[in-house]
């Protein structure tokens, strides 16, 4: 049996603009450039040992028509100035033969900012709690953040997002994806 365990995960994002949503979506894969990939979404956990590459290097190693699994994050609206946004947050353990987390956001009426954050808190509070790290949920994730990196159990968090606002007759869709890769 194949053992699907991602070496690599490279993070990406985009935004589209139709008048049919589906179109929308894939308008937003291009600019993520994963258009031409086959996408099966995955849960939220990010590999022992698997090396976070940059996005121009991940999509280097993609093939067109290729399944990819990714943990997809994804808003859609067709209401005129309404903003959407998608992230994907990441939390890396120091102990690099623990596994790590991943978390999506999707939503409505959230900034960059707040998304950002949301999606980093996500993450790292699953991963914190694996560890025995219980911090208070509405703590603010500026404080959060330094706690957890305060422990000594974190190397990082990071997120990609993206937001865009809603246009009169076009659906708007925005995605933000964390893409594994497989040697």
């Amino acid at each position: 049996m194949n053992n699907l365990l991602p070496t690599g995960v490279f993070l990406t994002k985009g935004v589209g603009r139709h008048k049919y949503q589906l179109k929308s979506f894939e308008q937003a894969l291009r600019k993520a450039g994963v258009a031409h990939q086959n996408l099966v979404q995955v849960s939220s956990i990010l590999p022992p040992r698997c090396k976070i590459v940059g996005r121009e290097s991940g999509l280097k190693k993609l093939i067109p028509g290729q399944i990819c699994h990714c943990v997809l994050a994804r808003a859609d609206t067709n209401e005129h100035g309404r903003l959407v946004a998608s992230s994907i947050g990441v939390a890396v353990p120091k102990d690099k033969s623990n596994w790590g987390y991943l978390s999506e956001v999707h939503g409505h009426g959230m900034n960059s900012q707040q998304a950002s954050d949301m999606a980093e808190d996500l993450a790292a509070g699953m991963l914190g709690t694996t560890l025995g790290l219980e911090l208070d949920p509405d703590t603010a994730w500026s404080e959060k953040e330094q706690a957890y990196k305060s422990s000594g159990l974190f190397i990082r968090t990071t997120n990609m997002t993206q937001t865009a606002r809603g246009q009169e007759g076009l659906w708007t869709t925005t995605v933000a994806i964390a893409t594994f890769l497989f040697d």
